[in-house]
């Protein structure tokens, strides 16, 4: 089985593959050693241990570079990368810069419908051209986890915008991706609706204040994240430690 192959399986509905995410070859290292089945990185937190930022901030090159240091050094565990808009709102570049991540060794990643460095996101024609760009460029085995940040970008999350998640990822699915992913969703009924009506394995990310992952599994969860939020943790205790031995 290819490791293409290994990950898709991993995104089981009720079994979720948990990725908390990394930013480098050493926190790899460190989540491989709890037993982590696969690796994620997360932009925030790679942007952040750069000092390049979010937000498209890191140079690709370096994006490149990264990736293919973490696969080589956590061999054979799969990666996959958080990859944002693909560094471009052009469809076909989009899908070029991706086939360039793939040739890092990386075999999935996630792409997001949020307008990076501007408001709000994509329409869904739009969206839907960009993911076939990417399905086109990278063939049928890479792994598209495609993100809407529609439950980030609205502070009502209602049935009607339940609906407009489902609708998109209804024409994500139909436009090749592998995965929907939908940050800050974290209502159960809600989970189990989306997951009944669109036909791709659902990601959630945990943040603080989210329900058990238990709970998410029960609901048909079938990947679960930690986005930047292990980063911040850590950076957090070593501020402390810091503090502890210099005052």
């Amino acid at each position: 089985m290819s490791k293409f192959e290994t990950f898709a399986a991993l995104h089981v509905p009720g079994n979720p593959v948990i990725l908390y995410n990394i930013w480098d070859v050493g926190s790899a290292l460190a989540v491989v050693t709890a037993g982590a089945r696969a690796l994620a990185t997360g932009s925030h937190p790679v942007g952040d241990a750069s000092g390049f930022g979010d937000a498209h901030q890191v140079p690709l090159d370096y994006v490149f570079a990264n990736a293919a240091r973490i696969v080589e050094a956590v061999d054979p565990l799969p990666l996959t990368v958080d990859f944002e808009g693909a560094y471009s709102t052009d469809p076909e570049e989009g899908g070029r810069n991706v086939a360039d991540l793939k040739r890092s060794g990386a075999v999935g990643c996630n792409f997001e419908d949020q307008i990076v460095g501007g408001d709000g996101i994509h329409p869904i024609d739009e969206q839907v051209r960009r993911i076939a760009a990417i399905r086109a460029a990278v063939g049928s085995d890479f792994f598209i986890n495609a993100r809407t940040d529609l439950f980030i970008k609205n502070d009502q999350r209602d049935d009607s915008l339940v609906d407009q998640v489902i609708e998109r990822g209804k024409a994500f699915a139909d436009a090749g991706a592998s995965g929907f992913f939908v940050p800050r969703l974290a209502d159960s009924g809600q989970i189990e609706r989306i997951v009944r009506e669109v036909p791709l394995p659902l990601n959630v990310i945990a943040f603080p204040g989210a329900p058990p992952k238990a709970e998410w599994a029960a609901a048909g969860v079938a990947r679960i994240s930690h986005g930047p939020f292990p980063h911040r943790a850590l950076m957090a205790q070593l501020t402390q430690m810091a503090s502890a031995a210099i005052n």
